[in-house]
């Protein structure tokens, strides 16, 4: 298939909509010219390889690494970063947006964008009442790359403030792999122990990663 020329992409998108661009011509659009002798298309084309052809690797670089990219420069990048975190956002909003939670992947729908591909440990907890309904969601900590302090006394005050029935931890392992360390094992139990003085439930601790997620509940290993 021929590749269009910038002018053509443009109205590809107001003839057919948004839907009928390809990932290539859509990253044209957002990084609107070319340079270094390439068209938009081209640009995009080369970004994209660089990448795998893959958005969500696109999605987890930062400005500095886009603005590396050959031939996309500060401004390309700025423009290229902004779109991507809009589209994190939204999904993010969505996901909350939800509210009600039935049961692990939607508590995996909400946080993954938010924390798979971060760089350092993040620790949040969700909490709900008795029909499970989202009434806030709160970082507690962030960390480093291995870990993140967790004050278990600040995260029931929190709980019996918002009167909430139950709770479910969040936490990411920037390191890939979505077992439970040690320490996650422990902040777990003291958690439970903690919440129950109050009749506060524990539901369940999910750690996530960028391509798994681990739940103590589904895993028998959420004491009861």
């Amino acid at each position: 298939m021929a590749r269009l020329t910038d002018r053509e992409v443009r109205e590809k998108l107001a003839a057919r909509g948004v839907e009928s661009l390809t990932d290539a011509e859509l990253v044209s659009i957002v990084i609107q010219e070319g340079s270094s002798g390439l068209s938009a298309v081209e640009l995009a084309e080369k970004v994209l390889a660089g990448n795998e052809h893959s958005l969500t690797q696109l999605g987890e670089m930062d400005l500095r690494r886009l603005r590396q990219c050959e031939g996309l420069g500060m401004k390309r990048a700025a423009w290229l970063s902004a779109a991507l975190e809009l589209g994190r956002r939204r999904q993010i909003e969505e996901a909350v947006e939800a509210q009600i939670i039935t049961g692990d992947r939607d508590v995996v729908q909400m946080f993954q964008p938010l924390l798979a591909g971060l760089a350092h440990e993040e620790f949040w907890v969700l909490y709900l009442t008795t029909a499970n309904r989202v009434i806030d969601r709160v970082r507690i900590s962030q960390g480093g790359i291995s870990g993140t302090v967790v004050d278990h006394k600040l995260i029931v005050k929190r709980a019996v403030e918002l009167l909430a029935a139950s709770i479910i931890l969040i936490h990411n392992h920037p390191s890939g792999s979505a077992e439970p360390s040690s320490e996650d094992l422990t902040v777990t139990e003291q958690l439970i122990r903690a919440a129950s003085l109050f009749d506060i439930a524990v539901l369940d601790h999910l750690i996530i990663s960028k391509e798994s997620f681990f739940s103590f509940r589904n895993e028998g290993k959420l004491m009861s």
